[in-house]
């Protein structure tokens, strides 16, 4: 985002709501610390693909946040990543502005469904649509998409069971709207992680169950729509994050590719 445009966004901001942003973002910072996992947060995206080119064991960085395959920037979006105390990726996730102005997100579905198709899961993508959630409909203007959500989980004392998913997802919330207020945002959850209540732990109120039906009308793969208003958004900022468990190592925030204060793409986790 340009720097005037940037600072535009935070003069925007009530002072009340920014000692509120800063003062949530510096406690999420404390606890994830203690926790130890480093947090950085950047625009570039051409580092984040080689952060991501990093993983071998996970699917390829989503064309909606590779610089490879989409124009993506400091205008329309920002990552965050997360490293443990050996300086080992554990967490990613990206957010990107759209403009859905005068189109619904089922016409953005449709027009752009290769950058948010699996990988393999179709034998055609060009005949491969998303179809069901209701609210694809009614979601239009400026809206996020909230994608490349990862933890890494190793046993019961790693970052998921201490809560971790839920602070590092309100992290990227509290920049989105920071700087973009947008009036919808929403993400793709396989089906497997919506039973599991997914959306509610990175903090939406709204599950759909979505499907991609091939050429033959076949279901290619089942991804739900999670999403939420402009209200639902200040509705969840309104209240204040939850802590870490306690007791894990402490560390120290990685310095940011952008700081946080100036600056305020799961796809296959989210």
């Amino acid at each position: 985002m340009p720097e005037r445009e940037q600072r535009a966004s935070w003069m925007g901001m009530s002072p009340r709501r920014l000692f509120e942003l800063t003062t949530h973002l510096s406690g999420i910072l404390r606890d994830l610390e203690e926790a130890g996992i480093h947090v950085e947060i950047g625009d570039d995206f051409a580092k984040y693909r080689s952060y991501r080119g990093q993983q071998p064991d996970r699917s390829p960085i989503y064309p909606m946040f590779d610089v490879a395959s989409s124009y993506i920037d400091r205008t329309n979006g920002f990552w965050i990543c997360g490293f443990d105390p050996d300086g080992d990726l554990i967490h990613t996730q990206a957010v990107r502005l759209l403009d859905l102005t005068g189109i619904s997100l089922a016409t953005h579905l449709n027009i752009h469904r290769h950058k948010y198709i699996t990988p393999d899961t179709t034998p055609d993508p060009d005949l491969t649509y998303y179809s069901d959630p209701e609210s694809l409909d009614k979601i239009t203007g400026k809206v996020c998409y909230q994608g490349e959500f990862w933890l890494r989980a190793r046993g019961l004392g790693g970052p998921r069971s201490q809560g971790a998913t839920s602070l590092l997802s309100r992290v990227l919330f509290e920049i989105m709207v920071g700087t973009w207020n947008p009036s919808f945002v929403f993400a793709l959850v396989p089906k497997q992680l919506a039973a599991k209540g997914a959306h509610l732990r990175y903090g939406y109120c709204h599950c759909e169950p979505g499907r991609w039906l091939g050429p033959d009308q076949q279901v290619t793969e089942e991804d739900y729509l999670i999403w939420m208003g402009a209200k639902d958004m200040a509705n969840m900022l309104a209240r204040a994050p939850l802590s870490l468990q306690r007791g894990a190592s402490v560390s120290v925030v990685q310095p940011t590719a952008v700081d946080a204060k100036s600056h305020l793409d799961a796809r296959a986790n989210v």
